[in-house]
């Protein structure tokens, strides 16, 4: 996929240009003697120009946060003793420990830097070195906040509904190929679909990022006030298909058994194949189609007959087949019934109507 001129990484990285100028001209503005290290304003306007408004804030304080400890961590050296191979290495050592906590994300690194900088080069000039270097970071902070804020903050709100499209995509995809694996010479020749179903679970954890990346972005965006989206309904949606996804996963790795008896040996009655391929080809309708808000939809009605005509076969045939060969299919058939479950609309029972006083008298 190109980068166009509108992209949100070029935006990104023409924000932070826009951001690193405005700080490295107020820099030398600053008084005292912050005066004195302009340069780490543009490296404070850097660190805190990330995808969305509420990751910046979050990498901002983090990023204040790491080089209060290690300025804290530097000051303790010097107040306790004189500064040596021996100080300088505790105090980064110790540094390092807070940063493997996590607490900090990925500002961590910058407290075991940050003791290192204010003790070595900062030197004798310790104490204005690290007003410098705090004040200096918390300006071009500053600046990254506000441009991320007023040019154009990210909503992420475009790529859901593309990558539950594919989701939906990719898993009628991978029915509608076994489905045809089942009408195919036996064993298939086409044997791709056997063998996706880590690639399924891949997509859902794509759609997962990318669904939890636009709730983020909308966290703190004024430009969300007048975006608009549903994501409670983005999630229903993506919950619904990641239980679609256990299922298909299942009868997937059911029927790829039947076929090639790995990792057990399992049984598929030939008679059944055509059926089991019907149903398999109207649930993967119903994904192509769906649409949670439609309470009425043909797909589901078609799905819905195919898989009664699966039920009303595998009875039928109860009486005068092993138990053990209907296993597979009948399997199959259960997980479709779960998938057709977990895609229909969520429709609210009607209340039951109260029921009457009693108007018989006490006795």
């Amino acid at each position: 996929m190109g980068v166009t001129a509108t992209s949100p990484r070029i935006v990104q990285a023409l924000k932070a240009a826009i951001a690193v100028a405005i700080a490295w001209s107020i820099a030398p503005l600053l008084p005292g003697v912050a005066d004195d290290y302009p340069y780490y304003a543009p490296l404070g306007a850097l660190v805190s120009m990330y995808p969305t408004l509420m990751s910046s804030v979050r990498n901002a304080l983090q990023t204040l946060g790491g080089l209060t400890v290690g300025i804290l961590l530097a000051g303790a050296v010097i107040v306790l003793s004189d500064p040596n191979v021996l100080t300088i290495s505790l105090a980064v050592g110790v540094g390092a420990a807070i940063a493997a906590t996590g607490w900090f994300g990925a500002s961590r690194e910058y407290i075991p830097v940050t003791a290192l900088f204010v003790l070595i080069v900062g030197g004798p000039n310790a104490d204005g070195y690290s007003i410098g270097y705090l004040v200096q970071m918390t300006l071009g902070i500053l600046v990254g906040l506000a441009v991320n804020l007023v040019f154009f903050p990210p909503l992420a709100f475009e790529a859901v509904g593309h990558q539950l499209a594919r989701f939906r995509a990719t898993l009628a995809g991978q029915l509608s190929e076994v489905a045809d694996a089942l009408t195919d010479s036996w064993p298939p020749e086409q044997d791709g679909w056997a063998s996706r179903s880590q690639a399924l679970v891949e997509v859902g954890r794509a759609v997962r990022a990318a669904v939890s990346h636009a709730d983020d972005s909308r966290k703190g965006n004024p430009r969300a006030r007048v975006h608009r989206r549903d994501l409670r309904s983005d999630y229903d949606e993506l919950s619904a298909l990641e239980s679609v996804t256990f299922h298909v996963r299942d009868l997937t790795e059911m029927l790829a058994a039947a076929v090639w008896g790995q990792p057990v040996q399992l049984e598929l009655r030939p008679e059944l194949r055509p059926a089991l391929s019907r149903t398999l080809h109207a649930v993967a309708a119903v994904l192509r189609d769906w649409d949670p808000d439609d309470d009425e939809q043909s797909a589901f009605a078609e799905a819905d007959a195919a898989l009664q005509d699966l039920m009303t076969e595998l009875d039928q045939r109860r009486s005068s087949s092993p138990v053990t060969s209907l296993g597979v299919a009948a399997t199959v058939a259960m997980d479709l019934t779960r998938i057709l479950a977990a895609l229909r609309p969520q429709i609210m029972p009607e209340p039951e109507a109260e029921a009457a006083p009693d108007a018989t008298p006490a006795r």
